[in-house]
């Protein structure tokens, strides 16, 4: 039996409390909740439609691994949601019009036992593993760099959401215009950028033209990005596609008070980055500078 656990700030997907409990049951059919207000079920989607992940699904065709059901979620609907063997655990998704795709759970709440103990890494090593994602009819599939199979996700699943975890975090994800509009396919790199391999990205990154202390953000080999914005540690998950494409998460952060950069907001915004000189630009989705890095 799961342990209840005090209130929780989750990046982008708003406050909730997070329950042990989970559930599963896939359905025949996408369900109507999860489609475009006003959109016909045989509207034509782009192979790499972003909101064509969103929707509560039964995870199958992992090897070596449980099931259970991922809930992908527009960040002001709760964001993304895993309910595993182990519990629920929370956090942040993001995907692009060219395939890529990243994922972090970042709060977790396991139930007694060895083999579920609370704290980081309780991201799946299959969700750690996926970095890209096609639909094949509607259904997604994750994939690894090299293009092989990662997952298959089913539609219509319906997780439990317990005593402590909020209804409506467990109920299917709304589609919406606005929402449609919240995942434009990414600006072209700027023709004065220069954009670099996932290699040339790696390493240790601190603000450009700035005293900035402490701040700092090292993009790992395996996925992961740690840093500081001076004061509180920082962490997710950064992937990197052709064109300069370039995404990121960012998972729960200390509040201490500072002259801090906001480092990891920069890079949770991102969608494409170029070399300008030595200077690595940080651009969201519509084109717009949201950072600069420099080797440190």
């Amino acid at each position: 039996m799961g342990r209840s656990r005090h209130l929780v700030a989750v990046v982008a997907a708003g406050l909730l409390l997070t329950s042990c409990a989970n559930g599963s049951g896939p359905g025949p059919a996408l369900p109507e909740e999860t489609r475009a207000v006003g959109a016909s079920p045989t509207t034509k989607q782009p192979p790499a439609d972003p909101v064509g992940l969103i929707g509560s699904w039964t995870v199958t065709e992992v090897a070596g691994a449980a099931g259970g059901i991922l809930r992908i979620a527009p960040a002001d609907q709760g964001g993304l949601s895993w309910f595993g063997p182990c519990g629920v655990s929370t956090g942040m998704w993001r995907a692009g019009a060219d395939g890529l795709f990243v994922a972090d759970l970042s709060e977790h709440l396991v139930p007694d036992g060895p083999e579920c103990r609370p704290g980081p890494g309780r991201t799946p090593a299959w969700l750690r593993q996926s970095t890209a994602f096609r639909l094949e009819k509607d259904i997604p599939v994750f994939l690894d760099e090299q293009g092989r199979q990662i997952a298959r996700l089913l539609p219509g699943a319906k997780p439990t959401p317990g005593p402590n975890l909020l209804p409506s975090l467990a109920e299917p994800p709304v589609i919406t215009p606005e929402v449609r509009q919240a995942f434009p396919p990414a600006a072209v790199l700027p023709a004065q950028l220069r954009p670099l391999s996932r290699d040339d990205l790696r390493g240790r990154w601190v603000p450009a033209g700035r005293d900035s202390g402490r701040a700092h953000v090292e993009l790992r080999d395996d996925g992961e990005w740690r840093g500081s914005d001076g004061c509180n540690g920082q962490s997710g998950r950064w992937v990197a596609g052709a064109e300069g494409a370039l995404l990121a998460t960012a998972g729960p952060s200390t509040l201490i008070g500072c002259d801090n950069v906001p480092l990891a907001s920069w890079l949770a915004k991102t969608s494409r980055a170029g070399m300008d000189g030595e200077v690595l630009v940080l651009l969201n989705a519509q084109g717009t500078e949201s950072g600069r890095l420099a080797r440190g």
